[in-house]
């Protein structure tokens, strides 16, 4: 019959398991100090955009995609092509143009 070894695992030595600990530390107070900063930093604030479609002045708008238009009965838009790749909403006409 052949005889099973076993193998037990290898000890820690206390001088690695206290430089790991070290590590995971400062990999921690790294993420704190991150999530700290993005937290407490002042957003940069963008003037109020007014969607064209809430502006009453701008009688065509699109994305490049869709463009829309303002009807007497409501807002009457396009449909996107199947390849398109939208943009930014912006007026195209306003009214008197």
């Amino acid at each position: 019959m052949a005889a099973f070894q076993t193998f037990d695992a290898p000890t820690m030595d206390p001088s690695s398991a206290r430089h790991d600990r070290g590590i995971l530390a400062g990999i921690a107070a790294i993420v704190f100090a991150t999530v700290l900063i993005g937290t407490l930093a002042p957003a940069s604030h963008r003037p109020a955009v007014v969607a064209p479609s809430a502006d009453h002045t701008c009688a065509e708008w699109g994305d490049g995609c869709r463009v829309c238009q303002r009807r007497e009965e409501g807002a009457a838009c396009s449909l996107p092509g199947i390849a398109c790749v939208p943009s930014e909403m912006r007026c195209l006409r306003r009214v008197g143009d």
